[in-house]
């Protein structure tokens, strides 16, 4: 895409449908993503606007638009890129010679001005994959290569020089439990509508096809039937546990009995799917380490399956178990703002759950700053982790975040480097999210959930199989589904186990996962011990916390194929010769223009 003097302005490779461009006098609008809206509704939007440098006014361009999308704007000689709220469509950004070039991947940009890894950074990823709040907020994985927070958006002058501002902030909860219900359904829907609709612009093409996770889980089937609503042809796709305890599967049949109109998936559990099976088979790159190296082999089938049956577009209920499920911070804020009915609440969840009397009030009463606990976790990474889930009688805590912990296979280098990023955020300018634990809460576990999301889809669409977590939509932020989805399958109230799933993979791909650390880029880092992972993977038996451990941060490490020895410095390339799946590079319109091309 070029501006009107002829230089270049967007460079990237999307598919089909997913770039629309506005003109209005010298302004222009691209929207990057997914969003039905076509350019003549853009053009009467950006017509509107005065003044780019005045954010609320630039959002409201694009205010109201469902789906999940870039916006970039050029107008006055300025440039703005933003990405979405839940993180996962992200912007980062770097200097070239005096001229600041945006882009949605970091790896792209990093290949592009010749950026170094970030030791420091890639250790706080031994601590949790992404990391949680601040962490990965400000700064990629590369040295020089800047990221931009979530629900900001990067603002570029005619001197190429840039700013950041924020364009979005948490609403209140001032909503009655069914305005926010009515708010959210409706918003759900359109996130969902807006997967479903036509977006090629071909209306006598055959009927359009699309494909999503049918797992038993509410939050899936609610996509599945929200998506059966729409134009387009849908496929639904399940992976049967290996447990014979977990009721998931029972569910999805249920589920799929009654959508009658749509094709149902299903492949027989194999070892060849097993979790950390065909690790290094994914021929792709991403941008930083996600969770989806430990489902190498499932992704592979996923895509070749459902994109020989057609489907552009494919549908996860990522997002649903983080911003609704239930969050033992939300009683400590709900304590402070409504005592009297929170009393009653909090007293009927503690005898439910069998909580002690004495450890809950100890939690409730806790007045730890977000600083404070950053402190303390500092101090704290190397401590025994606690149940992942409580046994009964135990109190979850409630603080500002999880506490994360090293695995035991972590170099002492790799824990200073993570106590000293936490250290600096205990002592800097960080603010929580909201207020309220709860509600902090709940955002960081959005955005990191899109950021785990994100990186996933990187590695989907590279295999051609583009996907989308309507429940991570900027516009969606709670529940409401009943007149959407069959009483009978709301009424579920269990929740599926995979213990047996993981070891019974653990205990089929030992020997993969030996191999791999015998190539680990991590231990050239000095970051890992190789030797006592071996002895882990060695055992009989993994101890919990070894066990959480490969399940998310280790192995996702490795899962970055971007990761360079210590100290490399990687390639000077041309984006073109990157990634396929790169979405784009964005610099402003002067006659510098090189880091654009």
């Amino acid at each position: 895409m070029r501006y009107p003097s002829g230089r270049p302005w967007l460079l990237g490779e999307w598919p089909v449908g997913d770039v629309v461009v506005a003109e209005a006098g010298s302004s222009l609008l691209a929207l990057i993503g997914r969003c039905p809206v076509n350019a003549e509704e853009l053009a009467l939007r950006l017509r509107g606007m005065r003044e780019l440098g005045d954010t609320e006014q630039t959002e409201q361009v694009v205010a109201g638009l469902p789906g999940s999308f870039h916006v970039v704007v050029s107008a006055g000689g300025r440039l703005r890129v933003r990405g979405t709220a839940s993180a996962v469509r992200r912007v980062f950004h770097a200097e070239s010679d005096g001229v600041t070039v945006a882009a949605s991947r970091a790896d792209a940009l990093a290949h592009a001005v010749g950026a170094v890894m970030d030791e420091e950074q890639l250790a706080l990823h031994l601590l949790s994959s992404p990391p949680s709040y601040p962490f990965g907020e400000h700064r990629s994985l590369w040295r020089g290569v800047q990221a931009v927070r979530p629900g900001h958006a990067l603002l570029i002058g005619p001197d190429g020089r840039a700013t950041v501002r924020p364009w979005w902030e948490p609403p209140e909860p001032d909503l009655s439990l069914a305005e926010g219900a009515e708010n959210v359904r409706r918003a759900l829907s359109l996130a969902v509508s807006s997967c479903t609709a036509n977006r090629t612009g071909n209306h006598t093409a055959n009927r359009t096809v699309i494909s999503a996770d049918l797992s038993g889980g509410l939050d899936s089937t609610t996509l599945c039937f929200l998506a059966a609503r729409g134009p387009a042809r849908l496929i639904t796709f399940h992976w049967a546990s290996l447990d014979p305890g977990n009721d998931d599967t029972a569910w999805a049949r249920k589920a799929a009995a009654l959508l009658p109109d749509a094709e149902h998936v299903a492949p027989e559990p194999s070892d060849a799917t097993l979790w950390f099976s065909g690790l290094g088979d994914v021929p792709t790159a991403t941008d930083e380490p996600g969770l989806w190296a430990r489902d190498s082999a499932r992704l592979l089938l996923l895509a070749r399956l459902m994109t020989r049956h057609g489907s552009r577009l494919h549908l996860t209920g990522g997002g649903g178990d983080e911003l609704f499920g239930f969050l033992p911070p939300y009683l400590h804020a709900h304590l402070r703002s409504r005592s009297l009915s929170a009393l009653r609440q909090v007293n009927r969840t503690r005898v439910m759950r069998r909580w002690p009397l004495r450890p809950l009030l100890a939690e409730l009463s806790d007045r730890t700053t977000f600083a404070d606990w950053l402190a303390t976790t500092a101090r704290r990474i190397t401590d025994p982790p606690l149940p992942a889930r409580p046994r009964t009688g135990r109190v979850p805590s409630m603080a500002w975040e999880v506490m994360p912990q090293v695995p035991p296979w972590a170099r002492a280098e790799a824990v200073d480097a993570a106590r000293t990023l936490l250290r600096e955020a205990s002592s800097g300018t960080h603010e929580p999210l909201a207020a309220q634990r709860g509600q902090h809460a709940a955002l960081s576990a959005a955005r990191t959930c899109g950021r785990a999301f994100r990186v996933t889809e990187q590695v989907t669409a590279a295999l051609g199989l583009p996907s989308a977590a309507p429940y991570l939509d900027d516009n969606v932020l709670t529940t409401a589904v009943h007149p959407d989805v069959p009483g009978e399958l709301l009424a579920r109230s269990t929740k599926g186990e995979y213990t047996a799933d993981f070891h019974q993979a653990l205990h089929r791909n030992k020997a993969a996962l030996n191999r791999l650390v015998d190539d680990s880029h991590l231990a050239r880092a000095g970051l890992v011990d190789t030797a006592v992972l071996r002895a882990h993977l060695a055992k009989p038996e993994l101890p919990p916390e070894a066990m959480r451990a490969l399940d998310t941060p280790w192995l996702a490490r490795c899962g970055c194929a971007a990761v360079p020895p210590r100290k490399a410095v990687l390639p000077r390339k041309e984006p073109r010769d990157l990634h396929p799946s790169t979405r784009g590079l964005h610099s402003p319109d002067r006659e510098r223009d090189r880091p654009a091309r």
